[in-house]
């Protein structure tokens, strides 16, 4: 990668370190928690997070378009891919953390056979309530289940998935660590991890391009669309806070995965990051 092609904008974010939410996964108990390019008192930042996908609930697709020009729609499906449920009569049971609205958990649905259900945990019963609606509207009600939870605390018994996902929701944890040794811990031996999240543009010019319709668009676009440009901002800093491709890689191999590998999806726009619990 031709480090100078970074933008100023993104120096900043990884010249004033990581957040203290992905400080907390490789050092340790602190204080305060990154919200965006704020420092916020770390036992507030989980609220500040769900009052974003509160008011972004209803109208989630459009800021997913608006994030990524409408690319997360190929992203989801190539994750699906990567899944690669079964499509026979074989039993096999996900769970999708922080798919709230289902979009992930209706295209696996949609996508296996009829014995593969899933199962989503969010934290927002905003989302929630809007993916309850999907799973009604696509006739999927007997396969799909909706969760209220946390991420770092999830509501399952240890060993009872066989696969997880998690798309554009691990980011907006407060402590990454956690989150992924829950992952590991309900996942049942040779289960597999899967990660969608957006990271850190690889190819030159693309990446200022994109730095430019990350600051200077899409809150224009969310205060236009929405009457939130704040939200559209959090959702934007998050992202550059968020650790590069190798260094979420080292936290997922930490929280005792094996075979770990990424993938990126559009010059590193986004990467799909894999494990499997051996």
């Amino acid at each position: 990668m031709d480090q100078n092609s970074q933008t100023t904008s993104q120096n900043t974010a990884q010249n004033t370190g990581q957040s203290t939410a992905q400080n907390t996964a490789e050092h340790g108990s602190e204080n305060t928690a990154s919200f965006g390019f704020r420092a916020v008192p770390e036992t507030e930042r989980q609220g500040l997070v769900n009052k974003v996908f509160a008011s972004v609930a209803g109208r989630y697709d459009l800021m997913n378009d608006l994030m990524s020009g409408g690319l997360h729609r190929l992203w989801k499906r190539e994750l699906i891919t990567m899944l690669n449920a079964p499509r026979g009569t074989t039993s096999f049971k996900l769970l999708d953390v922080a798919g709230g609205t289902g979009d992930i958990s209706i295209r696996y649905a949609e996508d296996s056979g009829p014995n593969a259900t899933a199962v989503i945990c969010d934290i927002s019963p905003e989302m929630l309530e809007v993916g309850r609606r999907r799973i009604a509207d696509a006739g999927l009600q007997n396969r799909i289940q909706c969760v209220e939870g946390n991420a770092e605390e999830l509501p399952f018994e240890s060993s009872s998935f066989d696969a997880y996902t998690i798309a554009f929701g691990i980011r907006n944890v407060t402590h990454i660590d956690k989150a992924l040794a829950e992952a590991y811990r309900v996942l049942k031996p040779g289960g597999r991890f899967l990660c969608l999240e957006f990271s850190e543009c690889r190819v030159p010019v693309l990446d200022r391009l994109y730095d430019f319709h990350s600051f200077e668009i899409i809150p224009r676009l969310g205060q236009l669309t929405a009457g939130d440009a704040e939200s559209y901002r959090y959702l934007v800093e998050s992202i550059r806070r968020f650790p590069t491709q190798e260094k979420f890689a080292e936290l997922v191999r930490g929280a005792g995965f094996s075979r770990v590998n990424y993938r990126n999806l559009t010059g590193g726009i986004a990467a799909i990051h894999g494990g499997w619990k051996i």
